[in-house]
């Protein structure tokens, strides 16, 4: 819990607009209080078996990860991973070379790139 109530910390200082906090499962009630609580806006997706993931911070961001309507990670299309790690404060040329790296697996986006 030390972990989350620093991520809750850097949201109320204006550090960062949007967490992903992942933690085991039997977290996830005291997790609820404690954002409730706070009046910060969430969502909790499952992560296996044991896991879960709980995103948490302005509510826009909370509805773009919404309109996903995916609950994996993995599931995400390129552009929805590229939007996220903008969104949880990675390095934006570090998500541009990520977004170019996954795309450039798909062989008429390598060509389109290719051909200009």
């Amino acid at each position: 819990m030390e972990v989350f109530a620093h991520h809750i910390y850097e949201f109320k200082k204006g550090l960062r607009n949007l967490i992903l906090h992942t933690t085991h499962k039997a977290m996830k009630e005291k997790i609820i209080i404690r954002l409730e609580k706070e009046k910060i806006p969430y969502l909790i997706y499952p992560v296996g078996e044991k896991n879960i993931n709980v995103f948490f911070g302005e509510a826009k961001c909370i509805d773009v990860i919404k309109s996903f309507k995916k609950q994996g990670l993995n599931d995400y299309t390129d552009e929805e991973d590229y939007i996220l790690g903008i969104m949880l404060g990675y390095d934006c040329i570090k998500q541009c070379e990520r977004y170019l790296k996954r795309k450039l697996k798909e062989k008429s986006f390598a060509e389109k790139l290719l051909t200009g």
